[in-house]
């Protein structure tokens, strides 16, 4: 009888833990719906800065509202998916509309750092920041010092540039 229970007591969990996220998971309030929303209203979005997010937005959206872009960015894509962009620490807020102008949802937005290998280096006063996964690089944070924030905007720029610029038959 010991035997039997060491074989189908491990069994018999598994069998409830996956009843049990199968029933949880119908259970769960579909996107759109006026439990999703009260929860938006209530606790907001939050997004990490420099990252995207993306949610189903309520059924007729057509405009999407940032109050400072700034901080946030947010578009609206097919099947009614919103991706959201934190652009900078901070909190704002979103409003979608309908194409007749009316609100269909008000959330605020937080932005929150990134704080995952993020190495700040301070000499004296002057702070750099480094984007350290896994090696360390150059980035630019609110707070840096100028001439190294202005260094590090300058490269991102131009990598930017080539990146972005319609690649040219070499000379024969």
């Amino acid at each position: 009888m010991a035997a039997f229970s060491r074989v189908c007591l491990p069994i018999v969990i598994i069998f409830g833990a996956v009843a049990f996220i199968t029933a949880a998971h119908a259970q769960a309030p579909a996107p759109g719906t006026p439990a999703v929303e009260a929860d938006l209203a209530t606790h907001g979005l939050t997004v990490t800065m420099d990252q995207a997010r993306i949610m189903r937005m309520p059924p007729r959206v057509a405009t999407l509202v940032i109050g400072n872009p700034l901080i946030a960015d947010a578009t609206v894509q097919a099947g009614g998916l919103m991706v959201l962009t934190g652009k900078a620490i901070g909190s704002t807020n979103l409003i979608a509309l309908d194409n007749r102008g009316e609100q269909l949802m008000s959330v605020q937005i937080r932005v929150r750092p990134q704080n995952d290998a993020v190495v700040q280096v301070y000499r004296g006063v002057e702070r750099e920041t480094y984007s350290c996964t896994p090696t360390c690089e150059r980035t630019m944070a609110i707070g840096d010092s100028k001439a190294f924030f202005d260094t590090a905007l300058g490269q991102s720029r131009a990598r930017d540039g080539a990146a972005s610029s319609r690649g040219t038959a070499a000379p024969r």
